[in-house]
């Protein structure tokens, strides 16, 4: 579609969504449906909500976070359910400044970023449409309009809640005007919007010395003053601040610990009153949610000072962690990554993998459940089995540090280094063995690392290459086994004539000399070794694949070689294990003969077919996996 059509597209959409009548029309248009008359919170929570909600093992999933937000649910279930949600339906939490509080690039800003944008397009919805009085410069709801006496019975008759009063500029508009005639007294709809400073206000502290209130709350408009007399004329006053205009929405605080303290007492009474003072004016209604967000120095530096109780008792702390899973750590490199002018060059895969683990292992601590080490709590946490430990083992590690998470390497120094190895000179790919080189090399410029934390580091680049070299040897082995399928597929129906055999107490048939026989046990368990079924756990395993092909026979399926995943990488190890000579040969020999060069052609072509390698990969893989063998 044309560009310019897109773009008359959008504006008609918002000439069709506007609207401008009377008072009175106002009060008829929620007679019909009082959702514009909601709150700042409750504006914030629907507009969360709207997105969907999954129940995803005993924790609700906000779907409105799902595309930016990785690894976190736990933390953003905690925020909306004990504030947003809270908030929403008048609890004292409303009366409350959200201050996230969390490590460097743990996503504070992210949440922040997205709420904003949220609200701006939930605003165009109908469920989010918000009406303010024409003209006002705080958008202000014109329900202010009814006068104290005569609001409960309108609550009444409305089924909505009014709170507040009217600006001084609508004060006096209101008598200039209108001659006092609320009915009326003109209403539009507004749409939230940053850029237009509507219903989104955005404070970031700079030179306490420079730095003025009137950046809040507005100021006097020195211009008019001679016209109108007076500093206390609403004409002759600025309502610009960001605290006026971010009235009905959504007010953000940027590092907001670090604000000289006058410009934070004016938040007391706003969070617990609903107003605040500005000019000679008497104190000024807003409706709006106030989110700040700083580290946890800064936090701690903040609750130990005497002085700042009152503002301390008015706050609701919701802590953003890092992301303690391996594969939502992935998806955060990978969303930076499409972001950036990089997105040609190749990136093997497991390459971000091994960047993942690596910065896991940092962020995680160590269990004093017997038998768990951290590679293994890595594991469990990303939603792996690990054999000897339940579910419930997961709760309790989950539970056993409440500051888990809030230390460790950050995204954003991985995604510095993973950009160094992108950058250089005629890269096409760059593969795990790069990207951890390039964390090794930037320990060293990293500023915030002591010399024992540096050993550990090092010690879990080790341990991620380690593990890379696991995930390259099993990806060369499918790629090999597929080779010699036939192979794999007369193991795998051996396996099961043999299990068959064990559990039904029977004897089986040489396939040569069709002679009675007992069941292969050594087969049996040289298989169910490779993917650690203990002796005795190999009756319940067996008993297990035999109740799975019953299941697939009532339902008049084939039980195959796909059809059980653990059986499957059972049979391919067992195999790679017998061809393991082979595979060394063929992966280490410089001069190739006719069958080797056509086997590695077939790997190569199984690797970029089906597990996203590219031509230079894959051939570096071979070769990596050549090497390990050999050793």
């Amino acid at each position: 579609m044309d560009i310019f059509k897109r773009i008359s597209d959008y504006q008609a959409e918002s000439e069709k969504l506007a609207w401008t009548g009377t008072f009175k029309e106002y009060i008829e248009l929620l007679r019909k449906d009082p959702a514009p008359a909601m709150t700042a919170h409750s504006r914030v929570y629907e507009m969360i909500e709207s997105y969907g909600v999954e129940e995803v093992g005993g924790h609700r999933q906000y779907k409105f976070f799902n595309q930016e937000i990785f690894g976190l649910d736990r933390a953003v279930e905690k925020l909306v359910e004990e504030y947003f949600h809270s908030a929403a339906r008048r609890l004292d939490v409303r009366k409350r400044i959200l201050l996230l509080m969390g490590p460097v690039s743990g996503g504070k800003s992210t949440i922040v970023t997205m709420l904003k944008k949220g609200l701006e397009r939930f605003s165009r919805t109908q469920r989010g449409a918000v009406y303010a009085i024409k003209g006002c410069p705080m958008h202000e709801d014109p329900l202010h309009l009814i006068p104290n006496e005569l609001r409960p019975e309108i609550e009444k008759e409305l089924g909505v809640r009014i709170e507040g009063n009217l600006c001084p500029s609508c004060q006096m508009r209101l008598q200039t005007e209108y001659s006092g005639n609320i009915e009326n007294v003109l209403v539009e709809r507004v749409f939230i919007s940053e850029d237009n400073r509507v219903g989104i206000g955005t404070f970031s502290p700079s030179d306490p010395k420079s730095q003025d209130i009137a950046d809040l709350t507005g100021s006097i408009d020195f211009s008019t003053i001679t016209e109108f007399g007076s500093e206390s004329d609403p004409r002759a006053y600025r309502f610009d601040g960001e605290l006026n205009k971010a009235n009905r929405g959504l007010m953000e605080f940027q590092e907001m610990l670090k604000c000289d303290e006058k410009f934070l007492w004016n938040l007391l009474s706003l969070t617990q009153e609903g107003n605040f003072k500005a000019g000679r004016f008497a104190l000024i209604s807003a409706d709006e949610l106030i989110i700040a967000h700083t580290n946890e120095s800064e936090y701690k530096s903040f609750i130990s000072n005497k002085k700042n109780e009152a503002l301390h008792s008015r706050m609701i702390v919701m802590p953003v962690p890092y992301n303690l899973k391996v594969s939502e750590e992935e998806k955060i490199y990978s969303k930076l990554i499409s972001q950036s002018d990089m997105r040609h060059i190749h990136i093997a895969p497991h390459a971000l993998r091994a960047a993942a683990i690596f910065s896991i292992l940092t962020r995680l601590k160590e269990t004093k459940k017997q038998g768990m080490d951290l590679v293994k709590k890595m594991r469990m946490y990303d939603g792996e089995e690990v054999e000897g430990f339940k579910e419930a083992d997961l709760k309790e590690m989950q539970n056993e540090y409440l500051e888990e998470g809030m230390t460790g390497i950050d995204p954003r120094y991985v995604i510095n280094r993973i950009s160094s190895a992108l950058i250089k000179q005629d890269t096409q790919c760059i593969n795990a063995l790069d990207v951890l080189r390039a964390l090794k090399d930037g320990l060293d410029q990293h500023p915030s690392i002591s010399k024992e934390e540096r050993e550990r580091y090092l010690n879990f680049i080790s341990v991620a290459r380690k593990e890379y070299d696991t995930l390259a040897k099993k990806e060369i082995q499918k790629a090999f086994v597929y080779s010699y399928e036939e192979s794999a597929r007369t193991l795998f129906e051996n396996y099961l004539d043999n299990i068959e055999s064990y559990c039904n107490w029977a004897k089986i048939k040489d396939p040569l000399t069709g002679e009675e026989m007992d069941p292969d046990e050594r087969l049996m368990r040289s298989i169910e070794e490779q993917i650690g079924v203990s002796e005795n756990a190999k009756k319940a395993f067996r008993e297990e694949i035999l109740i799975r092909i019953s299941s697939y026979s009532r339902k008049g399926k084939k039980f195959d070689f796909t059809s059980h995943e653990r059986l499957r990488e059972a049979v391919e190890k067992k195999l790679f294990a017998d061809l393991k000579d082979i595979v060394k040969i063929t992966t280490s020999t410089k001069t190739p003969d006719e069958s080797q060069l056509k086997r590695i052609n077939e790997v190569t072509k199984r690797l970029m077919d089906e597990h996203s390698y590219c031509p230079t990969c894959s051939n570096e893989l071979l070769r990596y996996v050549g090497s390990l063998l050999n050793r």
